[in-house]
C-alpha cells in the first residue's frame, strides 16, 4: 500500500481576479475569471504521448500563471518507449516551475496518478490527463466551487470518444455507483481538483484504471464533500488510447473486486 501522507491544507483567502487564456481555443466557451488560488500542484500522466507532450504542458503553462499564485507542474512519465521522457526532461531544464517523475518501466495509469499526488506540494492539486482531450483553462470551473467542496471533479458532458467506449463508460459508472455508492456520474473523468487535507493519509493501492474509482471511493468514505460540473471533451489528436484494452479492463475488474472486499471488511 501507497500512504500519501500529503499534509495539512493551509487555510488562505483568495482575493484578486485572473483573466485566463487557453493555448489555442479548443471549444466555443466563455471561460470565467476567478479569484486565483493560494498555491497549486498540477500534473499529468504521459505514456508514449510525444506528439501530445508539449502541447499539454504549453497549455497547462499559460493557465497556471493566472489562476495560483504559487503554482508547479509536474510530468508523470510512466516508461513511456518514445520521446516523451526526453521532452520533458528538456522542458523541465528550460521552466523551473516543471517537475519530471520517470517510472523507469509502464506501471500503469493507477501507478502514474499515485506518483503525481505523492509528489504535489501545495495547497491544492489538480490532475488531469495527457492526451489533450480536456482543455485545462476549465480549471476555472473547478475552481470557482471548490470553496463549498473539498473535492471538485469534471464530468464529460459530451464525450468525444468512440460508441464502443462511451457504452463501456457508462456500464462501469453504473456498477461503481451500485457496488461502492459512489454519487459520482463519471468517476474516471480526468479532471480532478482537490483541497490537499482531502488526500492526507490516504492509501491507494490500484496500479490500472481503477485508480480514480479508488480515490473518490475513499475520500467519500470520510464523509468529504464531493461537487461535480459539467467540463468539455475533445477527440485525440494524436497517439492512441490504451484504457480499452482488454487486459486494462480486466485489470480494472480485479482491483474493483479487491477495494470492494476491503471496504465491507
Amino acid at each position: 500500500m501507497t500512504a500519501l501522507a500529503l499534509g495539512p491544507a493551509v487555510g488562505q483567502t483568495r482575493p484578486m481576479r485572473a483573466t485566463i487564456a487557453a493555448e489555442e481555443p479548443r471549444a466555443a466557451l466563455a471561460v470565467e475569471a476567478v479569484p486565483p488560488l493560494p498555491s497549486l500542484s498540477a500534473f499529468f500522466p504521459a505514456r508514449d504521448e510525444e506528439a501530445n507532450l508539449l502541447p499539454m504542458a504549453q497549455a497547462m503553462l499559460r493557465v497556471l500563471p493566472a489562476v495560483a499564485e504559487r503554482w508547479e507542474l509536474i510530468i508523470v512519465d510512466d516508461g513511456s518507449r518514445d520521446a516523451t521522457g526526453a521532452l520533458a526532461d528538456e522542458l523541465a531544464r528550460a521552466h523551473p516551475k516543471v517537475r519530471v517523475i520517470h517510472h523507469p518501466v509502464g506501471r500503469g495509469y493507477g501507478a502514474a496518478i499515485r506518483s503525481g499526488l505523492r509528489a504535489a506540494r501545495h495547497d491544492y492539486v489538480f490532475f488531469t490527463d495527457g492526451d489533450r482531450q480536456f482543455d485545462p483553462a476549465e480549471i476555472t470551473a473547478l475552481i470557482d466551487r471548490v470553496d463549498g467542496a473539498d473535492v471538485v471533479v469534471g464530468y464529460r458532458h459530451a464525450r468525444s470518444d468512440p460508441l464502443a467506449r462511451r457504452l463501456n463508460a457508462a456500464a462501469w459508472n453504473l456498477l461503481v455507483r451500485a457496488l461502492l455508492r459512489l454519487p459520482v456520474r463519471d468517476v474516471n473523468c480526468a479532471f480532478k481538483l482537490f483541497r490537499r487535507a482531502a488526500l492526507d493519509g490516504i492509501e491507494l493501492e490500484a496500479d490500472g484504471a481503477m485508480v480514480s474509482t479508488e480515490l473518490l471511493a475513499r475520500i467519500c468514505g470520510r464523509g468529504l464533500r464531493v461537487v461535480e460540473v459539467p467540463v468539455g471533451h475533445f477527440p485525440r489528436r494524436a497517439g492512441a488510447p490504451s484504457g480499452a484494452r482488454l487486459r486494462v479492463v480486466a485489470r480494472a475488474f480485479v482491483e474493483l473486486v479487491r477495494l470492494h472486499r476491503r471496504l465491507r471488511a
